[in-house]
């Protein structure tokens, strides 16, 4: 479904997700449209790796690696210089929010993939994001391409990620705790 462009909704390392293949500009536009969101506000990307992440962004900053080591809970950074991404999923800065999973389902899924997933909360822009697949508005259940089987079952609470924002010349700036 990915590779032709669909868009899913899956179980991530927060929330449950929107997502599609990030290089797709059509897909992108897609999500954006799911979501009723403006298309000026950014969107997450998911890989499985520090080397899927070097191949999508120029120059990881060291600070960049630091923080996702050391962070208690799911971390996005916010990098400059994304490159091979859909133009429409890249800020006009040029800059790109990306996170490493380690969920096992999301990881796995971005592993087989083979490129960076969109990961945007499952919800209308405005709503609250879908911390478990029940509280999924049955309206997305509709309008997507594929609903992944994984972690349906599951009732605990989930939060989004911290998101912080580095720029190549070194300053850090706390988005979201």
């Amino acid at each position: 479904m990915l590779r032709r462009g669909g868009v899913i909704l899956y179980p991530t390392d927060t929330v449950w997700g929107i997502g599609c293949d990030a290089t797709n500009a059509e897909a992108v536009e897609k999500v954006y449209a799911i979501k009723q969101r403006d298309d000026s506000k950014a969107m997450i990307c998911l890989v499985d790796s520090d080397v899927r992440m070097q191949r999508y962004v120029r120059n990881v900053p060291e600070v960049a690696w630091n923080i996702m080591e050391l962070a208690t809970k799911p971390t996005t950074v916010i990098l400059d210089n994304a490159t091979g991404l859909a133009p429409n999923l890249v800020a006009p800065d040029g800059s790109i929010a990306m996170r490493i999973t380690r969920e096992p389902f999301s990881k796995e899924l971005c592993y087989r993939f083979q490129k960076p997933l969109v990961s945007t909360s499952a919800n209308i822009s405005g709503q609250p994001a879908a911390q478990n697949f029940r509280d999924i508005d049955p309206k997305l259940l509709e309008a997507v391409d594929y609903v992944c089987f994984a972690r349906r079952q599951e009732h605990k609470p989930h939060t989004p990620s911290s998101i912080v924002k580095l720029t190549a010349d070194g300053i850090v700036t706390i988005i979201r705790k």
